[in-house]
């Protein structure tokens, strides 16, 4: 087909310094007028296609189009790849696609990737994704609803500056104007996200660099030893697998997983799930909030 041509062609430009009219004709079969047709239309698409005359003559593409082979290994190349393709399901990015596509270019063999990545598939509205960047790269303003730590909801306005994926969620790192201040926003607690055709004032050149400092946000975090059944072993270790671990003699397993104290409803929510398969053994204090926790839930069955 055309299209298939057309394609193959400006691969093969981009892979040759110079291949000539007859070479392209023969490799696929065609006159070489339907080739001088085929230049054009790459060509017009945008791609600078060109012409070198004389007896080595033939079509190429501007060096500057290109990148250098030597540049980068191709396991470089390959990461890189998996890098983009990652983001553009989530951003809809179509220059990371072209950019895909030229990097397949130097890619000395065709192989299967050692490392595939898929942020699409996360727990996140990609919609709220793809919006929030849009509206960071324009520099225009939002406006949204958003439920906080202590679950009140509130109505903001951000100037969004930048989005993170850490600590296993998204988050948006915004100037709020009500704070009149810079903040973050998880992403999963974001609901009626607009876009305001209001610009950001802001250069936001200001903005604090060290936000995400770990030391910041672990400055308060405590360690909790939980033990569990051999029966939840698989369910333990996909909530707690980057924590520390062992493996008992009689198949049960104990977890040492960190923990904010000022957020420890996440931790206590997480073991009820498991039932009489988990118990916190310690620290004494997260073990009352969990005895707390449970009287309170029989006392709402007191009839029963």
């Amino acid at each position: 087909m055309k299209l298939e041509r057309l394609i193959s062609i400006t691969y093969a430009l981009l892979n040759n310094e110079v291949i000539s009219a007859s070479d392209l004709a023969n490799k696929y079969q065609v006159s070489q007028r339907t080739i001088y047709r085929d230049i054009e239309a790459i060509g017009a698409a945008g791609i600078p296609v060109v012409s070198y005359q004389g007896v080595n003559g033939g079509f190429g593409i501007i060096e500057q189009y290109k990148m250098d082979k030597s540049l980068l290994r191709s396991e470089d190349i390959q990461s890189l790849i998996t890098l983009l393709h990652s983001t553009s399901t989530v951003f809809k990015d179509n220059r990371a696609e072209e950019t895909i596509d030229r990097l397949r270019t130097i890619q000395p063999e065709e192989r299967n990737p050692a490392l595939t990545m898929d942020f699409g598939s996360w727990r996140a509205n990609n919609d709220i994704l793809y919006t929030l960047r849009t509206a960071i790269n324009d520099g225009t303003v939002v406006r949204m609803e958003y439920i906080n730590s202590k679950s009140d909801k509130m109505t903001r306005i951000v100037e969004p500056v930048s989005l993170h994926f850490k600590y296993y969620s998204w988050y948006l790192q915004g100037y709020c104007r009500a704070r009149e201040d810079y903040r973050v926003f998880k992403l999963s607690r974001i609901t009626d996200l607009v876009t305001l055709r209001e610009r950001s004032t802001r250069s936001h050149a200001e903005a604090p660099i060290n936000f995400w400092s770990d030391n910041n946000q672990e400055q308060d975090i405590e360690s909790a030893v939980l033990h569990f059944s051999g029966a939840s072993l698989a369910r333990a270790l996909d909530i707690f697998y980057a924590e520390n671990k062992h493996f008992n003699e009689d198949g049960t397993l104990t977890i040492k997983a960190m923990f904010n104290p000022t957020d420890a409803d996440w931790l206590l929510a997480t073991i009820l799930g498991f039932g009489e398969e988990a118990v916190i053994q310690e620290p004494l204090m997260l073990k009352k909030l969990l005895k707390n926790k449970i009287e309170k839930m029989l006392n709402k069955y007191s009839e029963v």
